[in-house]
């Protein structure tokens, strides 16, 4: 079957086979290998991208779900060479180890910024309960979900 979705600002067409999982089209048809496949049954969030500006967890959607759908993945969050101001977060705040369920994380992050721009500790922790991470112990993650929280805060001030 034929597909036609919008990936990182880019429109794509691809033949692909009906049962295909959203993971996997983007990570071997459309070849963007940010967004990690883990457990395949929802628990651990490794996967999680933005389908028409919410976080979804792409292991539960076929691709044909998602036919004309708008999809960001980790790699289009990025703006001209800039990271986008929660990759950033991370980066400045050690939110990251092993880095597997970072692309989640961050996919997730960046979905509960764009509806809370003010969250608490506990908002936070919420937001991300879904995802999984054996590394962190999870607060340099809360830390940096708060730092881009008050850069974008303040960008927009600006």
């Amino acid at each position: 079957m034929r597909v036609s979705l919008n990936v990182n600002g880019q429109r794509r067409e691809d033949d692909i086979e009906p049962r295909t999982l959203l993971v996997h089209y983007l990570r071997e048809v459309a070849g963007l290998t940010g967004t990690h496949v883990g457990c395949e049954t929802s628990l651990c969030g490794a996967c999680t991208v933005l389908m028409n500006g919410r976080a979804v967890k792409s292991c539960t959607v076929l691709a044909a779900q998602a036919d004309g759908a708008q999809i960001t993945t980790v790699e289009g969050l990025a703006r001209d060479g800039n990271l986008h101001p929660v990759q950033e977060g991370f980066w400045e705040e050690h939110g990251l180890q092993c880095g597997y369920c970072t692309p989640g994380m961050i996919m997730m992050a960046t979905d509960l910024l764009s509806r809370n721009p003010d969250p608490s500790e506990a908002e936070i922790r919420a937001a991300l309960e879904g995802n999984l991470c054996r590394c962190t112990g999870y607060q340099h993650i809360v830390n940096a979900v708060r730092y881009a929280a008050n850069k974008m805060r303040a960008s927009k001030g600006a």
